[in-house]
């Protein structure tokens, strides 16, 4: 008895492992920088593309078969700036930090990786969401196979200085902010930002984020301009290095973006007020610039419900974003920068990150350089070129369909109709 429990053991993990999925293409976008390919076959095998045909190839007996050959096959896309803890900004959103339990916000964060997978976003870095560790968690329980969501790569608890973007008593009173808020994330001179650092690493962070600059929503009347000193930004670089991590910085004004740059930063997040200079040190440093337009789309929606809805230093800078969002863009691909696609969802409205593929090519992007942004590059800036970011044999068997060319026409990627991960089908996907 005990032998046939023991063969019975071992025999199903390799059945499971066995099983594969074949789908038929009518159109394949294999990778993003190449023309799209006419009908095809992607067979996948334990979670992975095992390989790629040309035609509707029959399928071997016992696969399952997936038709998509009125559609488009592409990759899965990859989203390099988001926030899943929220979908709430302004004064709701304050308020709830303060009102609601970190249980509640564990909740809210699966929602919005559900409605993030579902339109087609398999992958994401999440840069930021509080010292409560609800992404870092919803990451692992994601990996284990407990819920459902899209890969993450997460940055645990954003860095910055003390009254920085990432300061939580920004908006508070005094003795509120000091009862209520967490200032571990905060660093003030090289030996404590080395210290936030190896924090965030202790915490399990995938990714470094620090803000050098002012933020748009930051509750305080101290403008866009650089808030980190560059002995600073080089701390937190350098300790990032000593433990292999990559560091995202959010950053608004020119000197902000230009210090990260000289610091080394990976990617630059929103880069408002790129010059000519800025965009010379991306080229030499061959770092990313992550636009984040759809931020003004979030802002518009959330004005439009209620025009009190931030605050008057708030509202001030937001006008402004709203004026100003695509000319960096504009600049960035006029000078040859890298761009991943990043659409900062949190601020904008989490399952609608395909929008920022339209302000993208309306601010200077083809469609397909805009989907490169979104898989090869978006790919590359994480890490993670060997699994994802194309169709390719040995690649993890994230694909999505639509209807459609996003080659002629992003809108499409709006309107999802098939998702895949992991050689997984999406659950309520229509």
């Amino acid at each position: 008895m005990r032998a046939i429990l023991l063969a019975l053991l071992t025999a199903t993990p390799a059945a499971a492992q066995d099983a594969v999925t074949v789908i038929h293409a009518g159109r394949l976008i294999a990778r993003a920088d190449r023309p799209a390919q006419g009908p095809s076959t992607v067979v996948v095998r334990n979670g992975r593309i095992e390989r790629v045909s040309t035609g509707l190839q029959p399928p071997p007996p016992g696969a399952k078969l997936i038709d998509l050959s009125r559609m488009t096959v592409l990759p899965g896309l990859i989203d390099a700036h988001v926030h899943l803890a929220s979908d709430r900004a302004g004064n709701e959103g304050l308020l709830s930090g303060v009102t609601e339990s970190t249980a509640l916000h564990a909740y809210e964060a699966q929602m919005n990786a559900t409605k993030t997978l579902r339109a087609g976003f398999t992958t994401v870095r999440n840069l930021g969401d509080g010292a409560a560790g609800v992404t870092l968690a919803l990451r692992d329980a994601i990996a284990r196979g407990w819920t459902q969501g899209p890969r993450i790569v997460d940055a645990g608890e954003a860095i910055s200085t003390t009254s920085g973007h990432m300061d939580g008593r920004l908006g508070l009173n005094m003795e509120a902010g000091d009862a209520l808020a967490h200032t571990a994330n905060l660093c003030d001179g090289v030996e404590e930002c080395r210290k936030a650092v190896r924090r965030q690493v202790g915490r399990g962070a995938d990714v470094i984020k620090i803000a050098t600059t002012a933020g748009v929503n930051s509750v305080i009347a101290a403008g866009l301009g650089q808030q980190m000193f560059d002995d600073e930004a080089k701390a937190v670089v350098e300790t990032a290095r000593l433990y292999g991590k990559k560091v995202a910085v959010h950053a608004h004004g020119a000197s902000g973006i230009a210090l990260a740059l000289r610091a080394g930063a990976d990617s630059i997040e929103h880069g408002t007020l790129l010059g000519d200079e800025e965009v010379a040190l991306f080229r030499k440093s061959g770092a990313y610039y992550v636009p984040t337009l759809s931020t003004v789309n979030g802002y518009k929606a959330r004005l439009a419900a209620d025009p009190n809805a931030y605050p008057p230093s708030v509202r001030e800078k937001i006008e402004w974003r709203i004026g100003i969002t695509g000319k960096a863009l504009e600049r960035a691909v006029k000078g040859g920068v890298r761009i991943a696609f990043g659409t900062d969802a949190g601020v904008s409205k989490h399952g609608r990150n395909a929008d920022e593929f339209e302000l993208m090519v309306a601010h200077g992007m083809t469609p397909a350089t805009a989907l490169a942004a979104a898989t090869l590059n978006a790919a590359d800036l994480l890490g993670l070129s060997k699994d994802i970011g194309s169709v390719e044999a040995g690649k993890a068997a994230d694909l999505i369909a639509v209807a459609g060319d996003p080659l002629t026409d992003v809108t499409v990627l709006k309107s999802v109709a098939f998702v895949m991960k992991g050689g997984v089908p999406v659950a309520g996907v229509d």
